[in-house]
């Protein structure tokens, strides 16, 4: 019976069709009393590109077990984000992961995505088709990709607001 739990488990795992696009691999090194010992840290992004998404690192001896690693770090942190009908972000949203800072703007159906480095990765595997993207402060990928997740937790769709203040939605619409 277990056996038969667990093959069930494992085809949903793999129906959720998970992608993941490695943002950065860096060898590292660590200084012990033999001299000096070598790893690899993988940034991942992980993505199922129907509004989840994470960032995971992973470090390991080998470049394989580090991507491995980072895959399993990035499925622990996944978010859940709206995505609005034109494959747009609901509203304009900045964020912040260490030294660095991203700022989205939902865009027009056809616009694409416009953003660079890890942000345009996270936003690509989050399934957001539309929107602008800058980031701002820091060049590091891990610490824009924190940032990027960071704005994109905080988005709130309008159904979510009218709740939260306690009014019908027809109301959140001033003409």
């Amino acid at each position: 019976m277990a056996t038969g739990r667990r093959k069930a488990n494992r085809a949903k795992k793999e129906e959720t069709n998970w992608q993941e696009r490695v943002i950065q691999i860096r060898r590292v090194s660590k200084v012990v009393k033999g001299g000096k010992k070598l790893s690899f840290r993988a940034i991942v992004v992980v993505g199922n590109e129907r509004g989840q998404v994470g960032v995971g690192v992973g470090k390991a001896s080998d470049v394989i077990g580090a991507v491995k690693k980072g895959v399993a770090d990035g499925k622990k942190h996944l978010i859940d984000i709206p995505i609005t009908k034109s494959n747009s972000i609901p509203h304009p949203i900045d964020g912040v992961g260490g030294g660095a800072k991203v700022i989205m703007r939902p865009a027009a159906p056809g616009t694409g995505v416009i953003a660079g480095g890890a942000v345009r990765t996270v936003l690509e595997l989050a399934g957001v088709r539309n929107v602008l993207a800058k980031q701002l402060g820091s060049n590091n990928p891990l610490n824009n990709a924190r940032a990027a997740v960071n704005a994109l937790s905080t988005l709130r769709t309008l159904s979510e607001v009218a709740e939260d203040r306690g009014v019908p939605i027809e109301n959140l619409y001033i003409i």
